[in-house]
């Protein structure tokens, strides 16, 4: 039988043959050791030239594509392509791996750069975005990522001369980024005139902002900051692939062959065209170049690496070569020399020197070759060709011998025979053709058994056999020289083949995967000497097998280097070495071979060979070699942790539940009850399938953990304090090294941990998880980061260890596994333990030095290592060693057989053991031991004991000397389900599966006071009335009598097959039990005659639950299919009672969970999870019950209505499956299913409860009264922001669009010279002096506007109330009281909806402001100078609503408008996230910090209160708790202020204010507004606390407050704005003034002592602002909006003159030529003229029913224009005085009107409307003008149509969904403004008719501009937005004369 381990002999990478240089750049650099670095296929090489030798990094495992250099030259950085590719940080020197940065890209890494210091690494990802990031790579972290380019981006450098500074090219773009906080943010290269906007290769950046690039065109762009400065034309003849920087200057190298080396300041030094040198050839493209000194080395695109010295750059040197791009798939060894060829797609055969590592000879074919074969002589060499040919060449010379072409397909293999007179020839024909060698090559046979084509052939040694493998997976034989086919088998049988190159046959079954029939195997050799075989894959593996290897999936040894398809392997003609090749990455690999070694040579392995090896597993096929698997290992490997459903589902599973809510949500539901449950004491350890889970503390207590509870148990006591964070079964737990804090970890959801352990400083925290990788994790857990991790093996990990004096090395050890790791970045490496065949290690502990480990096995053996090897083993117990602990001079172990065994400090002799036994219990004992010598599965030491957890869950305490003493102990692995409590004492029994009945002592000793073993294991228990009797019910369907105090059998009974479910003693005097089973029958036996004297029949399904009357007559049962029905003792005969009836009834015990009196007990989501059980108190108030979920709820009884309110307590893990009271209702126990825990929780009724803090949560449901309703809280709640990206049409156009209009040619082109009079002016130039300037710029003067009306908190004071900082838009503005000057911060690309300022004295003026987006970021930003400080990226789709910093100011806190409403904590100064959690399902409105804390804050939304807590890295939150307070219900809170004492305060939607000590009610502010209370404050200084609500002015109160620090007495003052109602959104107080937000866009300024009010800013409420009217010769404006008033502004004094309330929205406005008159269309079809001087109404008209969209005075002021959207343009002629008679319209308008414009003489108006078209008509008689003659001479007054020829070019190509709006000509003629509906002002040339014209444009507002227009003398432009409500005034900057 072959051996079925893989061979001790193995393989070491000696060279490669090659360098990729194709689709790579910038690959080649030297290191500071002038070693060589670059990579091919998947591996990094660094040559040193000089020794001529290659050292290898082989830590990628699939091709590499980039690489970059550290300043520093030692170390560098590579990155590969895959699914989850991974950038390595590597040392060139040692080649050993220093950090792995993964889980950021996909699709591969096309980039790497390292900042200046190396601190930085970026890197472009190959995803459609190219994402960029930016790493730590040392810590592995990721500072920032950003999606790049839409298109490949080819290069990336950080600019050396400017801190976090990078610039990014590739096709057709550049940028330049900045990093800032977690954002990088681009700005495009604007390539202007200057050059062609084409793709950039690549890049160098120089001093002051100068950046040069390679365009594919062959010149190099010069960059100066973001602008093309100039070109340097004719750098290179075509692409310049590869730019280089260095002391000297620049080297470029480009596809035309040509080295540059450029100077500093990048003139021209020097010109090398390799292609003119002597190893040149046409077609030679340079990939990468690398200048240092003198000498520059060179990458080209076929594979060849120059070295070139400048001062003889006549002759470079070539140092490496390799084939071209193409598959590679000829390979052949030379029969007698240490010699390879191969030939490729690339028509080339070469000849490679396995001595010298040299290209010795190289021969260009016709054709790509695809096979080669050496005769056995040595001279002749054979070619396949892909056209069906073959040539053979003379091996001397390489000249051809004969070529010849039988066949179509490509030849695929060929072989000569042994004896060298024949060759065969196979094709993908489907056959081989055999060929005479000395005849020349005349084909002598044909062989055609196959029907697919040939893949493999071998000849016998006597040659007069063949054997092929085809494409179809068979295996045919023929007889030499004819080609016949033997079919025969028997002839075959004494064959032997000359070589073994075939993938199929007995021979090389094993190297086939066991269950796969996968034809990946490409290629095979065996090594007959040795008894090895090799082979190569697709998967870029290669394999060593023993040879033969007969089953299938044999073992192996791997080994990584390759990229993808190997396609061809042979062994040297004397076995030292493999030759691989690869098909994709063109290379050639030589391995040298390395026979089996003595062992003694293990300890000296050269770095290189354990580097190799490491990666060469061995498979893990076959086990037939291990041991007997242990049972209790068996059970612990197969354990899943996996549920039906889980808690984290809940929310998911409500949601579905949200319907039946609404139809609920009318009735009334029931209160919770007013007492609650605290933990009490749990009976339980978790040993069955966890190990070393128990410590000491400091102070001698005891930590361990059960179910979801970490407990911590205090011996002298006898008292146990519980841990709740936990929300699902706890598996594993750690303690700190100086024992204060502990780690636990849970099932399932992220934290699926299986142990963990902490390093010596405790600082890192190690955890394994359950995932089918057993991923390995390691954190620093203070800040809960993850520092690395990585995949930890296949198979089930049983232990994690960090090493106590290095922090970055950790132990892993497990089911035949024992790996030694050590940290690199965001990765671990790790290396096999070296010991022949790996065991199944149970635990490990690391010695009294950094090097020893120590590990026990499942075989009973300790294992001692050094560093990796292992040095000797002991027997140390009999079965596995479960637990191993380490002590100051020796350890301590223990294992299966219950004994714990005292070593010495060298595992040389065992000092002591203890059996645990129960001879040797002390009598402080709490409770007895089951059985004799458990298995023992944690120790721990201190306080001078042993510390003993076993299997069967006691912790047990052993005195050095030698009493054990009996702690804690639970039920051992199974379901618990069975419980009953004393009728009369506090004692309660338990049964569980594991074949045990309990009693415990419920009173203060809490100990097991008898135990019994059972045949079978039981679900039921019941005590007789007088409690002498204990009756079980057992799992076969028997049950039995015991006696209550000692146990013994009084009667037993077997009537049943299934198992007994439930069983129950009459009331009084317990004269009958009921016994149901899962067979649906209920049995009833008189006790006292021991006989059955009914069968209660009738049930569909097993029975749940039984309970009988307090006369002993009728039995209520409920079943599994929810029936609840009854039968009449003794009988059994069935009733039907009326619902109304079984409440009158007197229940002796209720404990059924079905009928209308607990209808209100089943959850929401009743489908999925069961109430598995509940319990009725004594004294019938109270109900409790245990669910599938582990929650224990109280109700109050009766629970009538559906979905009653509860208070819930977590403690169990899995489903509860049992809840008693006691006799008197103190205690309630419960057990819990998996868990196997009895849990005993004191009952606390309302008196005590008071004074301590509950632990209960409240009900999920809350009331559907949410407080009210008001329709600013409701507009709030639902508005949808628009993302300005996104928006379409403001109008309801239709059409096609003016760019896309196909121009009709007009009839009479005039010819260039015409004698015709010249084109009068388009536009009539007024009021512009003589000399007419263009305007070049727009600069942001004004904004008038502050978004109220849907933000809040958004208005505060800075420096000490100077100046006040707001927002519209998307702008932040900073308002200076004093001056009245604005300033802008204007970075945000959308609406800012939120802003909040540092109050720390350490960060001055720092603000923060929230937007709205997609994908949204947070600008932390100075507010003096402007300076962005910080870009944080979120995750909150749709935007962030609320932002707010700590108390230390480090920390910044944000909502998201996201459909989980997340919150996230940020370290804003570094970009970092520190940690996010779903808030609520509804809207969160605000969320802050506690103003003295840094992890304390509180969030408030729709009926909504949370009180946070940061810990670590996770958010914990409690909700508000309310049932302190009688009828207090949860409503709808709006904003939140703090008090002393850890109190807050939250306003809600109904006026009051609740006040909350931590997260319980203690009081309600009734009515503190009449109105929701919109906003908070609390004032850091004095803690007085101001509010904001809506209210109506009255005498005694205002809609603004200022209050004392406990909310109790309150000052209000009146805002004198004239409004009905005042809507306060934002309140700030400074020193003696409160600063006020209204909802009506206006920021007041209140005097606290005079109450004075000063309004600041004024603005529209409600947009959009549609008309605009300039003044023709001031500086003033009008502006109409939707909310009813016409406002006048006044430019220079930064203010608004006058408003007038109109009472109807307004739409358009106009001033007449003299500026006396004013004409305003309303929304409702109405128009006012207004005399300007009294503001008296000169006349008023209403002829249209439908909005007038625009009003003109013509220029004469004769006439008035009235254009609406009932496509209609009424004329009045004005000078009939003011009664307004219309004399004309226009007739036959396409659309609705949007713009009108007057010509210079008043005779004609032009108008553009909603269908694209723009038309024009006489005035006044409203005929239409059509010839288009007539108009091109008419002379325009005013131009504001975005349509018409003359501005065609205003219009942008992305136009599609959203349109140019608005657009107005300045009065000079020569240039247009537009606004869009993306909130853009673009400023173009006019006229424009040329598409897509050259612009500038200007952001700031939000979406849809609704018009704009010039002031007069074109000093300014005015802005109106749509959505933002909000005016921008914009100074023009004129060109200079």
């Amino acid at each position: 039988m072959a051996d079925r381990t893989a061979p001790n002999c193995h393989l070491r990478l000696e060279w490669v043959y090659g360098y990729r240089g194709h689709q790579c750049r910038n690959n080649l650099y030297y290191t500071a050791a002038k070693e060589i670095v670059y990579f091919v296929a998947g591996v990094g090489v660094v040559y040193n030239t000089r020794e001529h030798k290659q050292k290898f990094y082989l830590g990628h495992n699939d091709d590499i594509i980039s690489l970059a250099l550290h300043p520093e030259r030692v170390l560098v950085a590579t990155g590969q392509v895959g699914k989850e590719p991974y950038i390595c940080v590597w040392d060139s020197y040692t080649v050993q791996t220093v950090s792995i940065l993964k889980d950021m890209h996909t699709h591969g890494i096309a980039c790497l750069a390292f900042d200046l210091d190396g601190q930085c690494l970026v890197s472009v990802g190959l995803d459609s975005k190219n994402t960029i990031c930016v790493w730590d790579w040392r810590q592995g972290k990721v500072l920032a990522a950003a999606p790049g380019h839409t298109d490949r981006i080819f290069d990336i450098s950080w600019d050396l001369y400017q801190q976090s500074k990078l610039v990014s090219c590739g096709v057709k773009h550049i940028k330049f980024w900045s990093l800032c906080g977690n954002a990088l943010t681009p700005k495009r290269g604007v390539f202007g005139k200057t050059g062609d906007l084409q793709t950039i290769l690549c890049l160098a950046c120089a001093r002051d902002e100068i950046t040069y690039s390679g365009a594919l065109n062959g010149e190099i762009y010069v960059w100066k900051g973001i602008n093309l400065i100039r070109t340097v034309q004719g750098a290179h003849g075509s692409g310049i692939f590869s730019m280089n920087a260095c002391e000297e200057g620049f080297a470029t190298g480009g596809r035309d062959g040509c080295i540059r080396l450029w100077d500093l300041n990048f003139k021209p030094i020097t010109v090398i065209d390799l292609r003119e040198t002597d190893q040149g050839y046409k077609g030679l493209s340079v990939r990468s170049v690398c200048w240092r000194g003198d000498h520059i080395l060179v990458g080209t695109q076929d594979s060849e690496i120059f070295e070139v010295v400048v001062h003889d750059r006549t002759k470079p040197f070539l140092i490496m070569q390799g084939h071209c791009e193409g598959e590679l798939w000829a390979l052949a060894v030379h029969p007698t020399k240490p010699l390879a060829m191969t030939g490729s797609d690339d028509r080339s055969v070469r000849i490679w020197s396995l001595v010298d590592h040299a290209l010795i000879a190289r021969c260009n074919m016709e054709e790509p070759i695809r096979c080669a074969a050496v005769s056995t002589d040595g001279i002749h060499l054979a070619l396949g060709m892909k056209d069906g040919s073959f040539t053979v060449l003379r091996v001397r010379d390489m000249t051809e011998v004969v070529h010849i072409k039988d066949r179509k397909e490509a030849i695929h293999e060929l072989k000569y025979s042994p004896d060298g007179a024949h060759l065969a020839v196979g094709s993908n024909d489907n056959s081989v053709d055999i060929y005479g060698v000395v005849q020349r090559y005349k084909k002598v046979g044909e062989c055609v058994g196959s029907s697919s084509f040939i893949t493999h052939m071998d000849w016998s040694t006597d040659s007069k056999y063949l054997q092929t493998n085809d494409g179809n997976g068979r295996r045919l034989f023929y007889r030499m020289p004819s080609g016949k086919e033997v079919t025969n088998r028997e002839e075959l049988k004494l064959v032997q083949w000359s070589s073994w190159t075939c993938v199929l046959g007995p021979e090389v079954n094993g190297i086939w995967p066991k269950y796969s029939d996968i034809n990946d195997i490409n290629s095979v050799d065996a090594n007959f000497n040795s008894q090895v075989l090799v082979t190569a894959d697709d998967y870029g593996l290669v394999k060593l097998f023993r040879y033969p290897c007969v089953r299938k999936g044999a073992k192996f040894k791997k080994y990584l280097g390759h990229s993808a398809h190997i396609t061809n392997v042979r062994w040297s003609h004397d076995y030292q070495w493999v030759i691989t090749i690869g098909g994709a990455d063109h290379s050639v690999f030589q391995w040298k071979f390395v026979p089996e070694r003595k062992s003694k040579e293990t300890l000296h392995l050269a770095p290189q060979e354990t580097l190799v090896d490491s990666h060469s597993e061995e498979s893990d096929s076959d086990q037939s070699d291990v041991p007997e698997m242990d049972s209790e290992i068996e059970q612990e490997t197969q354990l899943t942790y996996r549920r039906q459903v889980y808690k984290e589902d809940l929310p998911q599973l409500k949601e579905q539940c949200k319907e039946k809510h609404r139809a609920m949500a009318m009735k009334k539901r029931e209160q919770a009850p007013a007492s609650g449950l605290r933990l009490h004491f749990i009976h339980g350890y978790r040993g069955y399938d966890c190990r070393s889970n128990l410590f000491y503390t400091q102070t001698g207590e005891i930590v361990y953990h059960v179910a979801a509870v970490g407990v911590v148990y205090n011996r002298q006591q006898n008292t146990q304090r519980f841990y709740l964070g936990h929300n699902d079964d706890i598996l594993c737990l750690a303690i700190h090294p100086i024992k204060d804090y502990v780690a636990t970890g849970q099932g399932r959801c992220l934290s699926l941990f299986r142990m963990s352990v902490s390093a010596a400083d405790g600082k890192r925290l190690a955890s394994v998880g359950l995932d089918d990788n057993h991923t390995i994790v390691l954190w620093e857990w203070r800040k809960g980061e993850k520092l690395s991790s990585i995949r930890g093996s296949k198979d089930k990990i049983f232990v994690i260890k960090i090493n106590p004096y290095m922090p970055d090395k950790l132990i892993t050890a497990g089911v035949k596994h024992m790996k030694f790791w050590h940290r690199a970045g965001g990765g671990l490496i790790g290396k096999k333990g070296s010991m022949g065949k790996t065991e199944t290690m149970m635990c490990a502990v690391y010695g009294w030095t950094e090097e020893m480990v120590f590990s026990g096995t499942c075989a009973g053996d300790i294992c001692i290592w050094r560093d990796m090897f292992l040095v000797k083993t002991v027997k140390a117990h009999d079965g596995p060693v479960f637990s191993m602990h380490t002590l100051e001079k020796g350890f301590v172990t223990g294992g299966k057989d219950g004994i714990v065994a005292l070593w010495d400090d060298t595992f040389e002799r065992c000092l002591k053991t203890y059996a645990i036994k129960r001879a040797v219990l002390a009598p402080g004992s709490k409770g007895l031991l089951l059985e004799d010598n458990p298995s023992i599965r944690a120790i721990s030491l201190g306080h001078g004991h042993i510390l003993v957890g076993t299997k069967n869950g006691e912790i047990l305490e052993v005195d050095k000397n030698g009493p054990i003493t009996l702690l804690v102990q639970g039920h051992m692995e199974g379901e618990v389900w069975g419980l009953a409590t004393h009728p009369h004492l506090p004692l309660c029994a338990t049964v569980s599966d594991d074949k045990t009945l309990r009693i415990w002592d419920l009173s203060p000793s809490h100990c097991m006071l008898a135990v019994r073993k059972l045949k079978k294991g039981g679900r039921c228990c019941c005590f007789s009335p007088d409690g002498k009797a204990l009756a079980v019910g057992l799992n076969d369907g028997s049950f039995l009598i015991v006696n209550a105090d000692t146990l013994e059998d009084l009667v037993s009974f077997h009537h049943r097959k299934d198992i007994i479910s439930e069983i129950r003693f009459s009331p009084v005097t317990g004269k009958y039990l009921a016994v149901a089973s899962g067979d649906s029958f209920v049995d009833i036996y008189n006790v006292m005659s021991s006989k059955r004297v009914g069968v209660c029949k009738g049930s569909m399904n097993y029975i749940t639950h039984l309970d009988w009357d307090k006369r002993g007559k009728l039995l209520q049962v409920n079943t599994s299919a929810k029936e609840q029905l009854f039968f009449e003792a003794p009988r059994g005969k069935k009733q039907t009672i009326p619902a109304t009836e079984v409440d009158k009834i007197d229940w002796s015990t209720w404990t059924c969970v079905l009928g209308s009196s607990c209808e209100g007990i089943w959850p929401v989501v009743s489908e999925v999870t069961e109430v598995t059980s509940a319990c009725l108190s004594s004294d019938r108030k109270l109900l409790s019950t245990g669910d599938d979920l582990g929650y224990v709820k109280l109700f109050k009884y009766p629970v009538k209505g559906k979905y009653a309110k509860f208070k819930r307590y977590m403690a169990h893990s899995t489903h509860v499956t049992n809840v008693r009271w006691s006799h008197d209702d103190s205690l309630l126990a419960s057990v819990g299913g998996f868990d196997t825990c009895l849990m005993i929780w004191s009952h606390e009724t309302e008196g005590c409860r008071e004074a301590r803090q509950c632990d209960s949560e409240e009900s999920d449901i809350e009331s559907e009264d949410d407080g009210g309703y008001d329709s600013d809280v409701t507009r709030e709640n639902e508005i949808i922001y628009v993302i300005k990206a996104l928006s379409t049409n403001v109008r309801p156009m239709t059409g096609v669009k003016p760019h896309l209009q196909q121009k009709e040619p007009s009839v009479d082109e005039r010819p260039p010279v015409s004698r015709a009079p010249p084109m009068p002016e388009k536009l009539q130039t007024n009021n512009v002096g003589k000399k007419k300037r263009p305007i070049e710029d727009l600069v942001l003067e004004l904004v008038f506007g502050y978004r109220g009306n849907d933000c809040r908190n958004n208005v505060h004071y800075l420096n000490e109330g100077a100046d006040i900082i707001y927002h519209t838009a998307s702008v932040g503005v900073v308002l200076n009281l004093t001056t009245a000057c604005q300033s802008f911060y204007l970075e945000h690309s959308d609406d800012i909806l939120c802003l909040t300022v540092n109050q720390h004295p350490k960060f001055p003026n720092v603000v923060a402001t929230g937007q709205v987006a997609t994908s949204p970021s947070i600008h932390v930003w100075e507010a003096m100078n402007k300076q962005t400080l910080s870009v944080l990226r979120c995750h909150h789709s749709r935007g962030v609503c609320s932002v707010s910093f700590s108390a230390t100011g480090k920390l910044l806190l944000s909502v998201g408008l996201d459909p989980q409403h997340t919150l996230t904590i940020w370290k804003w100064q570094e970009g970092a996230k520190v940690a996010s959690r779903a808030g609520h399902t509804q809207r969160i409105f605000v969320a802050e910090f506690r103003p003295d804390s840094d992890t304390q804050f509180v969030s408030v939304g729709i009926k909504h209160v949370r009180f946070w807590t940061l810990a670590g890295r996770a958010l914990l939150s409690k909700k508000g708790v309310l049932s302190s307070i009688e009828d207090a219900r949860m409503q709808t809170m709006l904003s939140v202020a703090f008090g002393a004492n850890n109190l807050t305060f939250t306003g809600t939607i109904s006026g009051d204010v609740c006040v909350w000590k931590e997260h319980l009610l203690v009081r309600i502010v009734a009515k503190a507004h009449t109105g929701p209370v919109f906003t908070m404050y609390t004032t850091l200084r004095d803690g007085l606390i101001v509010t904001g609500g809506k209210e109506r002015p009255s005498k005694e109160g205002g809609a603004l407050k200022l209050w004392d620090q406990e909310l109790k007495r309150c000052r209000a003052f009146r805002l004198e704005t004239g409004q009905i109602i005042d809507c306060v959104r934002s309140v700030c107080r400074g020193k003696g003034k409160i600063l006020v937000g209204t909802r009506n866009a206006e920021i007041i300024e209140v005097g606290e002592k005079n109450a004075v009010c000063n309004i600041l800013v004024n603005g529209h409420m409600d947009g959009p602002i549609w008309g605009l009217g300039a003044h023709p010769t001031r500086d003033v404006f009008l502006s109409a909006a939707e909310d009813g008033t016409v406002r006048l502004w006044d430019i220079s004094e930064r203010k608004m003159l006058n408003k007038v309330n109109l009472g109807h929205p307004a739409r358009a406005v106009s001033y007449s030529p003299e500026g006396d008159m004013v004409a305003i269309g309303m929304k409702n079809g109405e128009f006012i003229i207004l005399l300007v001087t009294s503001l008296k109404i000169w006349g008023k008209k209403r002829d249209q029913r439908s909005a007038i969209q625009d009003i003109r005075f013509s220029p004469d002021s004769r006439y008035l224009a009235v254009g609406s959207s009932e496509n209609a343009v009424d004329f009045y002629d004005l000078t009939l005085g003011p009664q307004l008679n219309r004399i004309n319209c226009c007739r036959d308008i396409p659309s609705f009107v949007m713009q009108m414009d007057f010509s210079a003489d008043s005779c004609y108006v032009q108008l553009s409307t909603g269908a694209y078209k723009r038309v024009v008509y006489e005035v006044p008689s409203g005929k239409q003008v059509s010839e288009q003659a007539v108009i091109d001479r008419i002379t325009w007054a005013t131009w504001t149509s975005v349509l018409g020829d003359e501005v065609v070019g205003i219009w942008s190509r992305n136009t599609d969904k959203a349109d140019v709006t608005c657009a107005c000509v300045s009065h000079s003629g020569l240039n247009i403004v537009t606004g869009d509906d993306f909130g853009m002002v673009k400023l173009f040339d006019f006229p424009c008719p040329e598409k897509f014209a050259k612009h500038k444009r200007f952001l700031g507002h939000s979406a849809h501009l609704t018009n704009i227009c010039f002031t007069s003398g074109d000093r300014f432009v005015v802005s109106a937005g749509g959505d933002d409500r909000s005016l921008f005034v914009w100074r023009c900057v004129h060109a200079p004369h």
